[in-house]
């Protein structure tokens, strides 16, 4: 794809993409000199411009200021910066939602809401569609041949709703293209229960205020159709630029596990995967999730390398208390993020704003100028990217799949569940953080997937599942990979209907084991009883646990692990594994776990699965310790390329084997079999037989810490 190519050059021409938003028209003239000039020294090399300008552009209808960004544009190419030039659509002039209030979205109580904040559209007006169609062109036709232009950044953060009168004629004619007839519709969503049966497609509403529970169905094609209205939105702003710049990659940014968006439908459609990520510095299991997250945006376009687009330098303003971050955790959580296969560290913003919502939000450049604390780690930071420039288009080789559906977390996540206590997210989280813990890469990805290059597939929760997902999992297993399942998977298809029969009820072969009955536990769970040599027992200091939810299972022929303690399902297989049997030479296990074990259990069970696939850690092992470090130690290991990156998020020093020779490239200093890395700290090893080569121009980098 050109686009795809145009970021690799990119990134081949400049290093690792430094640099944040950049708003100059909150300031003089003068400050736009001063900010270029500071950029520069701060090693930054792309800004987005004009996320929000829509209103200088065009102040009334029609008219067309530009002048002004011509001016920016040649400030920020005359001290070597290049421009994401960003389309403004995501937040328009207010004149348009004054002249024209149906460009503006309704909620679910049908309440129409105004301009005067930011995401004021909705995405089903054809109105708003066209006033941004137009503002696009017109900065396609002006800018695609600008030299400062690098990329083109298209909308902001997309995740808005509509539940108004013209996004309800636009879900009709998506059902209609998904179903055909009313009578496919009926039947895909049961509407045969509570008198809910359509005799047009004209009947047909948005899942609005109701007096009781919504269709689960309906409420599911709900949300797909948002997505893939919000998609469209996207696709005719980038094929605008491209029916007019046909080289310079184009994206939008991300937002992690979104709830309103499938970015798995959505990542074929960027040159190169963006997202905005401002993990909570109180959040203890912050590390682990970011990792997590950069998993998921390396996985979705298949490992290529993505961009952190949006983090803060310090505290946001957002959230109802606001903790600082330090500017060596602002560091190491961009040095993490390249770790995980990004080519671009960029942040939320370059300057701090004055006035606005986000006036207490931190910038690269704070309030009190460039002689603080915070600019002075940007500076630092900028020195590191500068020193990792050999690290850029390399891969991160994971042989272990994680399974995620957005579809199956929504239809997961609707009312009038056994609970609501189960997460699908959190158990996907849990499930990682093992993985994080011991450095064993994942990748995180979506059914229909090949599996063929792993082997391990773990499955946290998928609760909806075809046939074809069955297979696959079949499949790998087959061929020796170890499958393990979570609890509340296989219970549906893709119409949110539950499958009939002993559940999982296309799993239940493989798995050789089935169930009757969901059973939430008591608040503080039950014990789980481990049964013979089983990897659960002495898993941890505790005895093991049963949380959330347990199901009534049957052994088939699995062999039981652990069966639940006393209670209502005192007895029943908790935990089994299965040798299917199926005469493949090299087949490998199914696991499955019928409830959420305590952390320990859990660890076990996945550390017992990783192994009999020969999956082995990024860190090789320490004396008098096992390979794998325990969860807790929070010193990340993750290889990237043939650079080991270690990570310490703790606030002590640690010191870690190494066995071999090699080059920290962030200090330039050799390294035989054991390294020190301090408390907030990183390094990024090299092995010395890769050799290296410091990039041109790294020394005055390094001056400028």
């Amino acid at each position: 794809m050109p686009g795809t190519d145009g970021f690799a050059a990119l990134v081949a021409d400049g290093g690792i993409c430094f640099g944040g938003d950049y708003n100059p028209e909150q300031w003089s003239r003068e400050v736009w000199r001063e900010d270029a000039r500071l950029m520069r020294e701060a090693g930054v090399n792309l800004v987005t411009v004009g996320v929000f300008s829509w209103a200088m552009y065009e102040p009334t209808p029609g008219a067309r200021e530009f002048d002004w960004l011509d001016e920016v544009l040649e400030v920020l190419h005359g001290q070597g910066i290049g421009v994401d030039l960003a389309t403004p659509t995501a937040s328009p002039p207010a004149w348009l939602g004054v002249r024209h209030p149906e460009t503006l979205p309704v909620d679910a109580d049908g309440v129409r809401l105004v301009a005067g904040s930011r995401n004021h559209f909705s995405p089903a007006s054809q109105v708003y569609r066209d006033a941004a169609l137009a503002i696009t062109r017109d900065l396609a036709r002006r800018y695609a041949t600008h030299p400062a232009v690098r990329m083109w950044h298209v909308g902001n953060e997309f995740g808005q709703v509509c539940h108004g009168d013209e996004a309800a004629g636009r879900f009709r004619a998506w059902l209609r293209d998904r179903y055909g007839d009313v009578d496919g519709l009926n039947e895909a969503w049961g509407t045969a229960f509570w008198s809910q049966r359509y005799a047009s497609f004209d009947e047909v509403l948005p899942p609005r205020r109701m007096p009781y529970h919504p269709n689960p169905t309906q409420s599911l094609d709900w949300r797909r159709y948002s997505s893939d209205l919000l998609l469209g939105v996207y696709r005719e702003q980038r094929d605008a630029i491209r029916a007019i710049d046909v080289s310079r990659p184009i994206t939008t940014n991300f937002m992690g596990f979104f709830p309103l968006v499938d970015y798995t439908s959505w990542a074929d459609d960027l040159d190169v995967v963006a997202d905005d990520a401002y993990p909570d510095p109180g959040d203890p299991h912050a590390p682990s999730s970011s990792a997590l997250r950069q998993d998921l945006m390396r996985s979705l376009r298949g490992g290529e390398p993505w961009i952190l687009m949006e983090q803060a330098a310090g505290a946001v303003s957002w959230r109802p208390h606001n903790l600082p971050k330090s500017p060596a955790r602002s560091r190491l959580e961009s040095l993490q993020a390249v770790a995980r296969g990004a080519d671009g560290i960029c942040f939320f913003q370059w300057r701090a704003s004055r006035a606005g919502a986000e006036r207490f939000h931190s910038a690269m450049l704070p309030h009190a100028g460039p002689e603080t604390r915070v600019h002075q780690g940007i500076r630092r930071l900028g020195a590191d990217l500068a020193r990792l420039r050999s690290v850029t288009g390399a891969r991160v080789r994971a042989r272990v799949a994680l399974l995620w559906d957005w579809s199956s977390w929504w239809a997961a996540t609707e009312v009038a569940r056994p609970t609501d206590r189960l997460d699908p997210l959190e158990q996907l989280r849990a499930w990682h953080r093992v993985l994080w813990a011991d450095g064993v890469a994942a990748d995180v990805v979506h059914p229909g997937t090949d599996l063929s290059r792993y082997d391990a597939v773990l499955v946290p929760n998928l609760y909806l599942m075809e046939p074809a997902d069955a297979e696959a999992l079949t499949a790998a297993v087959e061929r020796g990979a170890s499958l393990v399942v979570g609890p509340f998977s296989g219970v549906a298809d893709a119409n949110a209907q539950v499958r009939p029969g002993r559940f999982p009820v296309l799993l239940a072969g493989l798995l050789g084991v089935s169930g009757e009955e969901w059973a939430p536990l008591p608040d503080d769970g039950v014990d789980l009883i481990p049964s013979g040599a089983s990897p659960v027992d002495g898993a941890g200091p505790a005895r093991p646990r049963a949380a959330v939810l347990g199901e009534l299972l049957r052994a088939d022929g699995a062999d039981v692990l652990a069966t639940f303690g006393p209670g209502h399902l005192e007895g029943a297989p908790a935990i089994t594994r299965h040798a299917p049997h199926t005469g493949a030479p090299d087949e490998g296990s199914a696991w499955y776990l019928g409830t959420v074990p305590d952390d320990d259990t859990l660890a076990a069970v996945l550390r017992a699965a990783l192994d009999a696939a020969g999956v082995e850690p990024a860190l090789p092992g320490r004396p008098g310790r096992d390979t794998r470090r325990t969860p807790g130690d929070d010193v990340e290991a993750v290889r990237r390329g043939d650079v080991l990156f270690l990570l310490n998020h703790s606030g002590e020093p640690a010191r870690l084997d190494v066995p071999g020779n090699w080059t920290d490239l962030l200090t330039g200093t050799p390294v035989s079999d054991e390294v020190t890395v301090g408390p907030t700290d990183a390094a990024a090893l090299l092995p010395a037989e890769a050799g290296h080569r410091a990039p041109a121009g790294l020394a005055n980098q390094g001056d400028r810490q």
